[in-house]
């Protein structure tokens, strides 16, 4: 659970307000001492490569429409994938001499989760289990105002996903970061709105190619393809968000909500709306858990190898 104490630590230009095993959100405050309008939601979960799981998305979903989504003195909201506030750690010294794990912003979802999702007999069950997944992370797409998200390191699969759901993406270029839709390495279609928000972003061909392949693309190839709008170093990559983040709060809320609103509601309408998109991920997402695909994808990265898919 997020902690209810408010105003838990202070430094010289944030205001930590909630903390949790999952999150942390922190209100940016400006040089004259007042909220900028501008909070940051970071998970906090960096061992684990801030994998999705259940727990996690209630949490999310939770913090996102009950706690801030609601605040009118918010102005922008930025995500990322590592507390930007939070004492630097020193990196280990790699093993035999292989080369430091880049950070994540996600590594997308828990893969205790999706094996679980394989030994449900039902696949109508595992369609709104799914479903109600993305819904939760998702709800991102439900604040009033603008959103964006700071790809500190690799953002895979459902969490490729989730910073398609944030209305402006930078990443960090010099960490060997990628990002990528690897569903079907794994056996699995797309979900979490990857196959409906893919194509809307950057368009057919390109979609098509990074959601067939499931090829992990750097940051320099993302922002070819308009993927992310910015590249920066990864000490600048936070910075760089915040100040986009603070000129948009500087603007008028009224008419940034209004935008907000006018360029959400288009975006959805060229493609039939989400809701619907959704649900036939869920669907055919149910039907690749039966699949002896799916768990020899779920084999193969266990067991650190490629995977080798039979015949259809």
């Amino acid at each position: 659970m997020l902690s209810q104490r408010r105003f838990l630590s202070t430094g010289p230009s944030f205001t930590r307000i909630a903390s949790s095993d999952f999150f942390s959100v922190s209100k940016d405050i400006g040089p004259t001492g007042a909220f900028t309008g501008v909070v940051t939601v970071s998970f906090n979960r960096p061992k684990n490569l801030n994998a999705l799981t259940e727990d996690m998305g209630i949490e999310f979903e939770r913090l996102i429409t009950h706690n801030l989504a609601s605040d009118t003195s918010i102005r922008c909201l930025i995500l990322t994938g590592a507390d930007p506030h939070a004492p630097a750690e020193a990196a280990a010294a790699p093993a035999n001499g292989k080369k430091p794990r880049p950070p994540a912003f996600s590594a997308g979802g828990d893969l205790k989760f999706l094996r679980a999702r394989t030994e449900v007999e039902k696949p109508a069950r595992n369609a709104e289990t799914m479903r109600l997944f993305y819904s939760r992370f998702l709800s991102i797409r439900k604040v009033p105002f603008p959103t964006i998200a700071a790809i500190n390191g690799h953002a895979v699969g459902a969490g490729a996903c989730l910073t398609l759901a944030c209305d402006i993406r930078l990443m960090a270029g010099d960490v060997n970061a990628k990002i990528g839709f690897n569903f079907t390495k794994l056996g699995l279609t797309p979900g979490m709105g990857g196959s409906f928000m893919l194509p809307n972003l950057i368009g057919h061909q390109a979609s098509a190619r990074l959601l067939l392949t499931g090829d992990l693309i750097s940051a320099q190839e993302a922002q070819q393809l308009g993927l992310i709008l910015q590249i920066c170093d990864a000490k600048s990559l936070y910075p760089d968000s915040l100040a986009l983040a603070r000129r948009i709060a500087a603007a008028s809320p009224v008419a940034v909500r209004g935008v907000v609103k006018t360029m959400r509601n288009g975006f959805e309408a060229r493609a039939g709306g989400m809701e619907q998109g959704l649900w036939r991920e869920a669907d055919t997402q149910a039907l690749c858990y039966s699949s002896k695909d799916m768990t020899e994808g779920l084999d193969a990265i266990t067991e650190g190898r490629e995977p080798v898919f039979k015949d259809f």
